[in-house]
């Protein structure tokens, strides 16, 4: 997506190692059998809003068949795997990355959408546009954009101890938009056997 502020790129995050699931998460079919998997969904999502997508992974993981980008810092969570989005959106001239986990099966165009123009309406110096759960408070880290001026916040994150995706940018520069409890079916999230089965049992029509 172009703007005054620059075009963002698209990143997967699918670099998780899924050990409270027990598999691997990312090829996950909740659509059915001939449905896409999570990472072929989630890629899919970003692919048809913005100009390019890449594939944030291990290297011992690799993810076939996409563009993918390796964490250079091991066990540095996915804060590792914005790091090297951010790297390689500089590289190629993008502004920002649009990070969505692999593992949000629910996600949809309109809500990214409406993440992408708040974007451009947020105040000079932004650094991370992202979603907060109103009633919680709680942000979303993993569906969120980052400004390549944020690189060596991240950089300096990774190099350290493991630290918290959504406390690498600092509260003030981050832009926020909130979403009500009736608005909170695509921030559902996929780490356990329990969740898989809840995510199933949803309606259909939610899907």
């Amino acid at each position: 997506m172009e703007s005054s502020r620059g075009a963002v790129a698209g990143l997967v995050l699918a670099g998780g190692r899924s050990s409270r699931m027990g598999k691997d998460k990312a090829l996950l079919r909740l659509f059915g059998p001939s449905g896409p998997d999570l990472l072929a969904k989630a890629h899919d999502l970003l692919a048809g809003l913005l100009p390019t997508c890449w594939v944030s992974c291990r290297r011992e993981q690799p993810r076939l068949g996409y563009d993918c980008l390796f964490d250079a810092v091991e066990n540095a969570g996915p804060a590792a795997g914005v790091l090297e989005g951010l790297r390689a959106a500089q590289k190629h001239n993008f502004a920002a990355v649009l990070a969505l986990s692999c593992d949000m099966p629910f996600m949809d165009a309109p809500t990214l959408g409406r993440l992408l123009a708040a974007r451009l309406a947020a105040p000079a110096g932004t650094l991370a546009t992202l979603y907060v759960d109103a009633e919680s408070g709680r942000p979303e880290a993993l569906a969120a954009i980052y400004e390549t001026a944020a690189l060596p916040l991240f950089a300096a994150a990774v190099s350290g101890e493991r630290i918290r995706l959504n406390n690498v940018v600092p509260l003030r520069r981050q832009h926020r938009l909130a979403y009500t409890r009736d608005a909170a079916g695509p921030f559902f999230n996929l780490n356990s056997p329990e969740d898989l089965v809840l995510a199933l049992d949803l309606p259909r029509a939610s899907r």
